[in-house]
């Protein structure tokens, strides 16, 4: 809500930006137009208004959120108040949960180099690079 007047519609990529979904107006922007967030299952322009209601998903990165839109704001305020302008539904909780644990997992087994290779690792290293470029 911005100052006295009640909110009816906002435009999603500013509304995007305030529900802190993204950094930048011009991100969320650039988001939108590649096709990254869909409203009511279909393709969106920035300019195209948002009200309550609505059921968005957005994908940022390698989370996908499906929301349902609780409030309107022009504004970005803090992460507090950003997150009462939404609600994502469990089944999107939970599959982020699981991607999360599953990159967790992934991540488990490596354990990175004690320190810097020395001469004959350096050479095996520039042979492996030699063999993956044939």
């Amino acid at each position: 809500m911005t100052g006295d007047v009640a909110l009816t519609a906002v435009r999603l990529d500013i509304w995007l930006w305030a529900a802190r979904f993204f950094r930048t107006r011009s991100l969320a922007k650039q988001a939108i137009e590649v096709g990254r967030v869909e409203v009511e299952g279909q393709r969106a322009k920035p300019s195209r208004v948002v009200r309550t209601g609505e059921r968005l998903q957005v994908t940022r990165g390698e989370e996908v959120f499906a929301i349902t839109v609780q409030g309107l704001s022009e504004q970005r305020g803090p992460a507090s108040v950003a997150q009462t302008l939404y609600v994502e539904d469990p089944e999107s909780i939970a599959a982020r949960a699981e991607t999360r644990a599953a990159a967790a997992a992934a991540r488990a087994g490596y354990t990175p180099p004690e320190g810097r290779p020395d001469k004959r690792a350096r050479r095996l290293i520039r042979a492996l690079g030699d063999i993956d470029a044939l």
